[in-house]
This record gives structure tokens, sequence and C-alpha cells, in this order.
């Protein structure tokens, strides 16, 4: 006797996508629109201190003399002068802080990516922790204390570019060690696999790949250190003519100009202050400006 052979059930086929319930839908708006009003409502004091201080400021830096003249023989109540000798004093001992700051930060982040090992590296990078959260004031009574005090160096502009160096450090070595580790490994292990030698593997192969990261960072750290004041309040004095010597006498920069001008009770320094600050954000500016062009080129290279 000959029975039907049945075919066995089949599942049911499952749509391709599960509807969205309407409380997901509520849940993902929600998060939608508290993120963006989280945004909006950071982005108001930005807005407001930047509105405020391009309306104060433009009269002072759209001036003739503003950008070269400094203030020497200009009276408190003039509407004269300009801020030369403070962006001189700003742009030399941020330039003096990146001579001394950069090759070490370099190297140091090297050491700790491609040879630390051991107790020696936990113990730089447990120190680079601390001085990434060491506030300006900090780092200035540091070198005030050592240098000035103890070893008798002179109040300068370049004891402020040592302050500079100790905020600035922790920048580019986190910075750099992130590039040098984003390098693939087998572009170093086909170098070595060719016999060539490690330090050179570093000099030709890893650091050309990681260079415009590299700088990018550094550029970000200038900004970073071009603007502190505490360091100038503690290591220089202000001078209201320009001193191109910074490692003797007296140097005007311009967090120094503001803070000198903020006792001047008369409506011109308080134009001069608010151009000042005007002219310290279009610096900083042109550097974050410098650091995304080069990391689009880069990007576009590669």
């Amino acid at each position: 006797m000959s029975t039907a052979l049945e075919a066995p059930d089949q599942p049911a086929s499952s749509p391709p996508f599960q509807p969205i319930s309407t409380a997901r839908r509520l849940k993902n708006t929600s998060a939608t629109v508290l993120v963006a009003l989280a945004f909006l409502i950071a982005c108001v004091p930005l807005v407001w201190i930047l509105v405020e201080v391009v309306i104060r400021g433009a009269g002072a830096i759209f001036s003739a003399d503003w950008w070269g003249r400094s203030q020497s023989g200009v009276n408190p109540e003039e509407y004269a002068g300009g801020v030369y000798h403070a962006i001189y004093g700003t742009i030399i001992q941020a330039l003096l802080c990146g001579v001394i700051a950069v090759p070490i930060g370099i190297l140091a982040a090297i050491y700790l990516v491609e040879y630390g090992r051991g107790r020696l590296a936990k113990t730089t990078s447990f120190m680079v922790d601390i001085l990434s959260g060491v506030p300006s004031i900090v780092a200035a009574l540091f070198i005030f204390a050592l240098f000035v005090s103890i070893l008798g160096a002179e109040q300068s502009a370049f004891m402020v570019s040592l302050a500079l160096v100790l905020l600035m450090l922790p920048v580019v070595i986190r910075n750099t060690e992130e590039m040098l580790r984003l390098v693939p490994d087998r572009l170093r292990e086909s170098a070595y696999a060719l016999g060539i030698p490690k330090w050179k593997t570093i000099l030709r192969i890893v650091l050309p790949t990681a260079l415009s990261g590299t700088v990018t960072g550094v550029m970000l750290a200038f900004a970073r250190v071009i603007g502190e004041t505490a360091p100038v309040l503690v290591l220089v004095g202000y001078a209201r003519a320009i001193n191109y010597d910074p490692f003797e006498g007296n140097m005007a920069s311009l967090p120094l100009l503001m803070f000198s001008e903020f006792s001047n009770p008369e409506p011109a320094g308080q134009f001069r202050i608010w151009g000042a600050a005007l002219t310290l954000i279009l610096i900083v500016m042109i550097f974050q400006l410098g650091a995304s062009v080069i990391s689009r080129f880069s990007a576009i290279q590669k």
C-alpha cells in the first residue's frame, strides 16, 4: 500500500524589515531634539562672545595705525597707536616655546610608541598625563620659583616661553603618539624584512606617514598656548614700546596689553582692550584654519 508523502510545513517567510514601533520612534525623536537643543545652548555663549568682540573691536583693527604702531608715546585717553609690539611679543613667545617643545614632544612620542617598555615608559606616560592637567598659573609659578628665585634669572619673555613649554608639551606628545600609532605595522614589518634598521624605518617611513597629522597637532598646540595670560602676568612686565630682545627687559603681548589697559578708566582703554581681544581671536583662528587646511590636504593626497 502506498502512502502519499506530505510536504513538510514551510515556515512563514518573515518580512525583510520589521516595522518600527511608535515607542522607538518617540524615543529617537526625543533624543534628537535633546541633542540639538544641547548643541544650541552650548553655542549661545560662544556666539554671544564672538559677536560682542567683533562689534566692539572691529573699529580698532580697521584703524590705519593698529597693525603698524605700538603704544609708545600714546596717552591713556588718546584713540591712537596700535598693537604691533604686542603682536610681536605674542608671536615670538609662542615661537620660542615651539622651538623647545616640538622636538622634545615628538622625540618623547617616538620613544613611547616605538621603544617604550617597562617602568620608564609608564612613568613618562604618567608624567605627561599630569602635565595635561597642570593649570597655567602653576606652570608660571614653577618657572618663577626655579629660574628667577633660585637661579637668579631675569624676568623676560623667554621665561614666559619656558612656562608655555610645560603647557604645550603634553599636547604635542599625545597628538604625535596617536598619529604614530595610526601608522600600519605592515609598513614597519616590510622595512624590517628588507633589512632596514629600526631608526631609519622611523625616520624615513613612520614619521613621513604621520607628518600631516603631527603638523596639525602642533598648530593646534600653538593655538592652545598663544592666548595664555598667567605666564605673562608672572614672568614678564608690560612695555608700551616694542622690545626685540626676548631674553632681556619687558615685552608686551596681547593678553598682557589687555590686562594693562583694564586699569585704564578712559574709553580709549576699553577700545584697545576689545581690539586686542579681536586680534588675538583672529591669530588663533589662523592657526585653527591652518590645521584644518593641512588635515584636508593630507586626506586628499591619500
